[in-house]
């Protein structure tokens, strides 16, 4: 099968288009034929480095297809069946061996490349809103790099459940994006210092929860503007690392701050099909509009990562074997 493979931590550079002999399914596991791949963020962290992995390795934890073979014990799904997953492994090829307690069955309305757009940022849209900080109507709530592919799902879930949706792009262009998605009010970050905006929307108050996934460029700030009790939810890394923060900053105003991870809010496949299926039922009643930026062929994964962490992307990027 043809693959994307690294042997060392690096830029982008680093992706190199393989052949390999095609997975067999091991107990508990299934094949899937990929018609549709999600690139994401902690696909470049991996690579990086920054998340522990074993070289040379298969990027990519997201894609749906069809299941074309099945192990011992299989009892979730079956040959033939449409299936999408998220926190899979080596998915970066057109063929992938998963879990089966972690493939959910594909709606019919809903395309291969609907259903890779939507899981991982789907899902991760999802658990934030409604069990990391539920949002409630009458909220503030400020997510960063709105026109992002979970940015621009997270405008959309917030504003469903009732909350005024503040939000930061880069350009006049994601500026419309942002708004098409539901944002109330759009803060270009390149312009203006965002935290004196909130600050002046809010009324000095601030917001319930920021939603950032920006990491050390904005972290100082987004914790300026939280109100009293307010949640900081960092669910990412794109611009580094944040350092060590000395706890004291948080008592000021009672705040809260947590690093949540997809991986704790799927840890049983019950957990997982409640998220996914909320999801994908959205998608496909059109309570939710996806935005895919671009698909590529597998072999340009490295163009991918590119568009991604240059932040030119806005919405989600696919790769097609």
């Amino acid at each position: 099968m043809r693959a994307i493979q690294i042997r060392q931590h690096g830029g982008p550079e680093v992706l190199r288009p393989v052949t390999l002999p095609d997975p067999q399914p091991g107990p508990g596991q299934a094949v899937v034929k990929l018609g549709a791949i999600g690139v994401n963020f902690v696909d470049i962290y991996g690579r990086k480095g920054w998340y522990p992995t074993p070289l040379p390795w298969i990027p990519g934890a997201e894609g749906a297809g069809q299941v074309v073979a099945v192990g011992p014990d299989v009892q979730e799904v079956r040959v033939g069946e449409r299936v999408a997953f998220a926190m899979a492994q080596a998915a970066y090829a057109e063929l992938v061996a998963v879990p089966a307690w972690r493939l959910v069955p594909i709606p019919p309305q809903l395309t291969d490349r609907q259903a890779a757009a939507a899981m991982l940022q789907g899902m991760t849209a999802r658990y934030l809103t409604h069990l990391t900080y539920p949002v409630h109507p009458g909220d503030y709530v400020l997510v960063h790099a709105g026109a992002g592919g979970v940015g621009l799902l997270l405008l959309q879930m917030a504003k469903r459940l009732g909350a005024t949706v503040l939000t930061t792009v880069s350009t006049p262009e994601k500026a419309e994006l942002a708004r098409q998605a539901g944002a109330d009010h759009v803060i270009l970050y390149t312009a203006v210092d965002f935290a004196r905006e909130v600050d002046a929307i809010t009324g000095g108050r601030g917001v319930q929860v920021v939603y950032d996934a920006v990491g050390q460029a904005t972290f100082d700030q987004s914790l300026a503007c939280l109100a009293s009790r307010g949640y900081l939810v960092l669910y990412g890394q794109a611009s580094g690392p944040v350092p060590p923060l000395e706890l004291g900053r948080l008592a000021q105003r009672s705040l809260f701050l947590t690093r949540p991870s997809l991986a704790h809010y799927t840890e049983t496949r019950q957990m997982l099909l409640d998220l996914a299926q909320a999801v994908l039922t959205d998608v496909a009643q059109g309570r939710l509009t996806l935005r895919i930026f671009e698909t590529l062929p597998l072999e340009e994964a490295e163009t991918a990562h590119r568009h991604l962490e240059s932040r030119l992307s806005t919405g989600k990027i696919l790769l097609i074997p």
